[in-house]
């Protein structure tokens, strides 16, 4: 088969570029969904889109790729590129740019007058068979759910006609390109940014998640689901959930995407990794239920990451922490991160945190951060005072 640079589906592109450009670093001998062939025309296809990125290592297994970007330097998320591959057939192209400029020349038209039009302007080309009207049909169907025409009255009959823009997006120039680097679906805002004269490239991010790009699709779902109130069924690892989507939360340090939802049947919440899940299928509308808001509200507001459920107790802990006169800028960040915690002051150098959370243990990352200016810290779970100090002398060991 001749390789192609474009994709039918985009999730089997993601699951390759996270398997072997980004989590996995494997050879080629370690492809074993299709040939060897398969894996080089993969290859080929991320290298068409992502040339300038790629790294190369050799290894006692052979030679491994990677990807390797420096985000001070990028102007624009390269893993875009691969929703611009998007395949389609000789008969998708004909009818795009044949449906919409047979509405933008004459304002409007019924399905009759459509396939009248279509009629006379394909019979001047030899072999160009003229599709049936179910098929025309589909294809305004799919214009119009992505708001490229829209279906009005005429009388008793239905007229399509484009839909009108009145958008200047040469004044949204800064907002797209900001838009498009810093929010879960800016991938909107790179397309967005096509349709102006000149990219706005302005921006550098010092800590970018560009990985973040391959969940587009996956966070689309999500989001309409969300606002839908609708159950979804979503596949991870080869097993099938039902649940509620009711939020999505990012991490501030690592950028990784968490899905929060309610499972109808444990009639508990629960997070789930974004980049873990492979598809969504949205199901019906459920309104979640009122009884099920008050426990939300009272599980997030002891959730200080995505460990826990709303059936574990509650850890308490409590860190005493030095800033002195001079120092506000302790006592900023103190309140800045604080979460679900409260900060009071002790004396003039000494700032008490507090905090009833679900899972103590995963804030020891953070906990960590003020090392040096930590003189007290208690917690029901030993286990974060033990292993806080343990840590804290095995560093002190080390630069001795």
């Amino acid at each position: 088969m001749a390789y192609s640079e474009l994709i039918k589906n985009f999730s089997r592109i993601r699951a390759y570029l996270r398997s072997f450009y980004v989590y996995g670093f494997r050879h080629r001998n370690e492809f074993t969904q299709k040939s060897a062939r398969s894996y080089d025309n993969e290859r080929r296809r991320v290298e068409s889109w992502l040339g300038d990125y790629m790294s190369f290592g050799r290894d006692a297994e052979g030679r491994r790729v990677f990807l390797s970007v420096d985000s001070r330097a990028i102007k624009e998320n390269p893993l875009y590129r691969a929703f611009r591959a998007k395949s389609f057939t000789d008969r998708d192209i004909t009818l795009h740019f044949h449906i919409l400029d047979i509405l933008k020349v004459t304002g409007g038209q019924s399905i009759t007058e459509i396939m009248d039009e279509l009629s006379n302007r394909m019979s001047e080309f030899e072999n160009d068979e003229l599709p049936d009207e179910s098929t025309i049909r589909k294809k305004l169907r799919e214009y119009i759910s992505l708001g490229l025409i829209e279906m009005k009255k005429r009388g008793r009959e239905t007229v399509y006609t484009l839909s009108e823009d009145h958008i200047d997006f040469s004044s949204w120039d800064a907002a797209a390109a900001f838009f498009s680097e810093a929010s879960p679906l800016g991938v909107v805002g790179s397309f967005l940014q096509d349709r102006l004269p000149g990219k706005f490239d302005k921006f550098r991010f010092k800590h970018h998640y560009i990985l973040n790009a391959l969940d587009s699709e996956i966070l689309y779902e999500l989001f309409s689901a969300i606002g839908e109130s609708r159950l979804i069924t979503f596949t991870s690892r080869k097993q099938r959930t039902t649940a509620l989507p009711l939020k999505v939360y990012i991490g501030t340090q690592t950028g990784r995407q968490y899905l929060l939802a309610w499972s109808p049947v444990k009639e508990g919440f629960f997070f789930h990794r974004a980049d873990l899940i492979d598809s969504v299928k949205a199901g019906d509308i459920f309104p979640f239920p009122e009884a099920q808001k008050k426990r939300l509200d009272e599980f997030c507001s002891f959730a200080w990451g995505v460990t826990g459920n709303n059936h574990t107790r509650l850890e308490h802990i409590e860190m005493t922490v030095f800033a002195g006169p001079e120092e506000g800028h302790i006592v900023e960040r103190l309140e800045r991160e604080k979460r679900c915690g409260r900060v009071e002051k002790l004396d003039d150098s000494h700032w008490k945190f507090t905090a009833d959370v679900y899972e103590a243990f995963e804030m020891l990352p953070w906990l960590r951060t003020f090392t040096g200016r930590v003189t007290d810290l208690q917690c029901t779970d030993k286990r974060v005072i033990n292993r806080f100090w343990k840590d804290f002398h095995e560093m002190m060991q080390m630069y001795e």
